[in-house]
C-alpha cells in the first residue's frame, strides 16, 4: 500500500510491538505526530516536559521491560537534548531507538533555523546511528535499527529522519520481524577449559555484571552458582541477576562495595565473572586487582575481553547460551571451608549506619521493609545511589534502574516513569538527593500530567553529598561549591505541579509516609531530611585497592 513516511515510521513501530513512545514534539518532527495521533489507541504517546526526560524514560522502559525503548525529538535542540539520554544508555548498553527530525534535504548543510549533524554528534555515544534522505529507505532503516539495539551486546541507536521524507509517499508492506539471538555460537575449546579451571579451584568466586540481566540469565545463573558453590558479588549493573537474598551473596563489589565481597576477591583463587566489564569502580588499582585468582571472563563483546584487566582464559558468547552449557558440563562442586571462611568475613564485616536520627541507609531499609522487596527502584547518582546498592536487596533482575558507566545525575525520574509505564504492576519509586532532584524534578509534571504513579523520595541533606564526601576526606573540608541550604521548598514545587507531597524529618514518620503514597496511588514527592554529613561506607580511596576498604570506625581508629 502506498503510505507517506511518516505513516511507515508508525506501521514500523507497530511491526516491532511498540506500545509506547516518549517525546516533545516541534516543527520538523510534526508530520509524525500528526500520523501517531490517528494511533492513538495503539501506541501511547507521553510527552515529557524535557527531551533528555524523554530518552531517560525510554531507558527506563528498556530496562524494566527488556524490550527496546523508544523517544522522539524535533531537530536542532531538540535533537541535543536527547544526548545525555542516549549517553546514558550507551555506557550501560541499554537498547534504546531514538527517532529525530530534520530539516528538508535541500536544506541540509546550510544553517537553516534548527538544523544539527546529530549523526555526527551522537556517532561515539551510539551503537549504530542513520539520517534517512529518501522515503525509500525507510521502513528497511527503522527495522534495521531495532535489530541493532536489540541484538548481541545491546544499545542506543539514533535514527534522524529529513522533514520531507516524512512526506514523501512511496510502497510499504508491512514485515514481521524475525531476530535470531546473538552469541550462541560458543567456542567448545574455551569452555572445556572454563569447566577445568572451575573444577580445580579450591576458592572461587562469581562476580556478575549487567550482561548477565541483559541476557535474561537469572535462572542459568542461579543454577551455576549452587552447582559451582562459590560466593557471589555483583556491580551496580548486575543487581538482582542473583538473588540479593541468597545465602552466598556476599553484596557489591568495588569501592563502595562490602568488606565481605573485596577481602573475599582479593583472596580468591578464580575470579569467574559473568557479563561484567572491570569498571574502575569496581577494580580500584587493577594492579592489586584479585591478584591471587586466576580470572574466568564470560561476555559476548570480545572487545571488553583483556581491555581493563588481564584474563587468563575467557569465554565469548551470550550468557544465557554460556552458563547452560557449563551447567551441562560441570559436576556438582563444594567449597565447604571457603563458604564458612566467607561466612566469618560476613560476621566480622556487618553493613551498619548510625541508628539515631533519619539516615538515608534507614531510609532505604524501610522501603525495602514495606515493599516486601518486591518494588522497581530508580535511583539518582550519589550518595543515595550507592544506598540504594547496599541496603535494598534485590531479589530479581531489572528491578535496579541506575547510571553505572554515564553517572548521569537526573536520570532516575525519567527512567521511573519509563518503568512504570512498561510495568504497570509494580511500585516504582525513584530515589534523589537534592542535587540530582533539582536536575530534572520537571518530570514530576510529567507523572501528573499523565498520571503515573511513580513515588519520588528525595534524600535531602542540602548539599551534593558525594561531593562533598570527598571534600571531607580527601580536600580538607573545602566545600567549594557543594553547599544548596537555601530557600527551595519541595514540597511546595511538587504539590505546585500537581503531585501529593510530604516532608519528613524523623525516622517515625517515614513508613506512614511511604504506605499512604503506595496506597493512594498517585504522583507522590517525599522529601526525607537527613544530615548534611552523613556517608556512604566502606569506601575505597581513589587510586586504592579493594583490598584497602575502609570503615568510618577504621578512620577514626586511625
Amino acid at each position: 500500500m502506498q503510505l507517506n513516511g511518516s505513516e511507515i515510521i508508525v506501521e514500523c513501530l507497530k511491526e516491532q510491538g511498540v506500545d509506547t513512545i516518549f517525546g516533545y514534539p516541534g516543527g520538523t518532527i510534526l508530520n509524525v505526530y500528526d500520523a501517531l495521533y490517528k494511533h492513538s489507541d495503539e501506541i501511547t504517546h507521553i510527552l515529557t516536559s524535557h527531551e533528555q526526560g524523554a530518552s531517560h524514560a525510554a531507558d527506563g522502559y528498556a530496562r524494566a521491560t527488556g524490550k527496546v525503548g523508544v523517544c522522539f525529538a524535533t531537530s536542532g535542540p531538540g535533537a541535543t537534548n536527547l544526548v545525555t539520554g542516549i549517553a546514558t544508555a550507551y555506557m550501560d548498553s541499554i537498547p534504546i531507538v531514538a527517532i529525530t527530525c530534520n530539516v528538508a534535504v535541500p536544506l541540509l548543510g546550510r544553517d537553516t533555523f534548527q538544523e544539527i549533524d546529530i549523526t555526527g554528534v551522537t556517532m561515539p555515544i551510539t551503537k549504530h546511528n542513520f539520517i534517512v534522505k529518501r522515503v525509500e529507505d525507510l521502513a528497511d532503516t527503522i527495522r534495521k535499527a531495532f535489530q541493532i539495539a536489540r541484538t548481541g551486546r545491546p544499545g542506543p541507536v539514533l535514527i534522524d529522519i529529513t522533514k520531507d521524507v516524512t512526506a514523501n509517499v512511496t510502497e510499504y508492506e508491512k514485515k514481521v520481524p524475525v531476530y535470531e539471538k546473538a552469541g550462541q555460537d560458543i567456542c567448545e575449546a574455551d569452555l572445556e577449559t572454563a569447566a577445568e579451571m572451575i573444577k580445580a579451584a579450591k576458592k572461587p568466586y562469581i562476580f556478575v555484571g549487567g550482561g548477565a540481566v541483559a541476557s535474561e540469565a537469572h535462572k542459568e545463573l542461579n543454577t551455576f552458582v549452587h552447582k559451582v558453590q562459590a560466593p557471589v558479588t555483583d556491580s551496580l549493573m548486575g543487581k538482582g541477576a542473583f538473588n540479593g537474598e541468597d545465602e552466598l551473596y556476599t553484596g557489591m563489589l568495588g569501592m563502595h562495595g562490602t568488606k565481605t565481597s573485596n577481602f573475599g576477591v582479593t583472596e580468591c583463587d578464580l575470579l569467574i565473572v559473568v557479563g561484567a566489564r572491570f569498571s574502575d569502580r569496581v577494580t580500584g588499582n587493577t594492579s592489586k586487582f584479585a591478584r591471587n585468582a586466576k580470572i574466568l571472563q564470560i561476555d559476548i563483546d570480545p572487545a571488553e575481553i583483556n581491555k581493563n584487566v588481564k584474563t587468563h582464559a575467557s569465554v565469548i558468547g551470550d550468557v544465557k547460551a554460556v552458563l547452560t552449557k557449563l551447567n551441562e558440563m560441570l559436576p556438582q562442586l563444594e567449597h565447604n571451608e571457603w563458604i564458612a571462611h566467607i561466612e566469618e568475613l560476613k560476621a566480622k564485616y556487618p553493613m551498619t549506619y548510625h541508628q539515631e536520627g533519619l539516615t538515608g541507609p534507614f531510609i532505604i531499609e524501610k522501603i525495602y521493609e514495606v515493599t516486601g522487596g518486591d518494588a522497581i527502584i530508580s535511583t539518582e547518582v550519589g550518595q543515595h545511589q550507592m544506598w540504594a546498592a547496599q541496603y535494598y536487596k534485590y531479589k530479581e533482575p531489572r528491578m535496579l534502574l541506575t547510571s553505572g558507566g554515564l553517572g548521569t545525575m537526573g536520570y532516575g525520574l525519567g527512567a521511573s516513569l519509563g518503568a512504570k509505564m512498561g510495568r504497570r504492576d509494580k511500585t516504582v519509586i525513584n530515589i534523589a538527593g537534592d542535587g540530582c532532584f533539582r536536575m530534572n524534578m520537571n518530570e514530576i509534571a510529567t507523572a501528573t500530567r499523565h498520571n503515573i504513579p511513580i513515588i519520588q523520595v528525595v534524600i535531602n541533606n542540602h548539599v551534593l553529598g558525594m561531593v562533598r564526601q570527598w571534600q571531607t576526606l580527601f580536600y580538607g573540608k573545602r566545600y567549594s561549591a557543594t553547599v544548596l541550604n537555601d530557600a527551595v521548598d519541595f514540597v511546595k514545587l511538587a504539590e505546585a505541579m500537581g503531585a501529593k507531597a510530604y516532608r519528613v524529618t524523623k525516622k517515625e514518620e517515614f513508613e506512614p509516609a511511604l504506605r499512604e503514597a503506595i496506597e493512594l496511588n498517585v504522583p507522590v514527592v517525599i522529601d526525607c531530611q537527613i544530615d548534611s554529613d552523613d556517608k556512604v561506607w566502606p569506601m575505597v580511596a581513589p587510586g586504592g585497592a579493594i583490598a584497602e576498604a575502609f570503615s568510618e570506625e577504621d578512620l577514626e581508629n586511625k
